[in-house]
């Protein structure tokens, strides 16, 4: 059973409408909503790896792969894939990983994907690479 979560801070200096740009940027999502606590927070759901389509193609447009690949597979653990992305340069459209919270001002969109196969989903958004360009493109693994 495929399951992603894509969280986002919502902080008091932020427009709501301009966090849900920035996470919908990477990610089509089936429900959301929005949750009280210290911060406000953003939560995106979808039960396809389709819904990453937007980021799989990203990540190639950006010629990130060999960068991503790295940041995927460090946050396998289990069942669960995690990895955050910076939260302005998503809204504005760029993919820049980061490895703490810290490294994003305003909070990180933080991605929680569990599937059966993890690592077929990693070699499917970033397969490994001979001088910048992918050695296979593997379809969409199966939900």
């Amino acid at each position: 059973m495929t399951r992603i979560v894509v969280t986002a801070e919502i902080r008091p200096s932020e427009d709501e409408d301009k966090v849900k740009v920035a996470v919908a940027n990477f990610f089509s999502f089936k429900t959301s909503r929005v949750e009280e606590g210290k911060y406000r927070l953003f939560v995106a759901e979808s039960d396809t790896l389709s819904s990453l389509s937007k980021f799989h193609r990203v990540l190639r447009e950006e010629r990130i792969l060999d960068a991503a690949r790295k940041y995927l597979r460090r946050g396998v653990e289990g069942d669960r894939l995690q990895f955050m992305i910076h939260k302005q340069a998503a809204y504005v459209g760029k993919i820049t990983f980061v490895d703490s919270e810290s490294e994003s001002p305003l909070g990180p969109i933080t991605y929680t994907v569990f599937h059966r196969d993890l690592e077929a989903v990693v070699d499917w958004l970033a397969p490994r690479t001979s001088r910048g360009r992918p050695l296979w493109d593997n379809p969409m693994p199966e939900d």
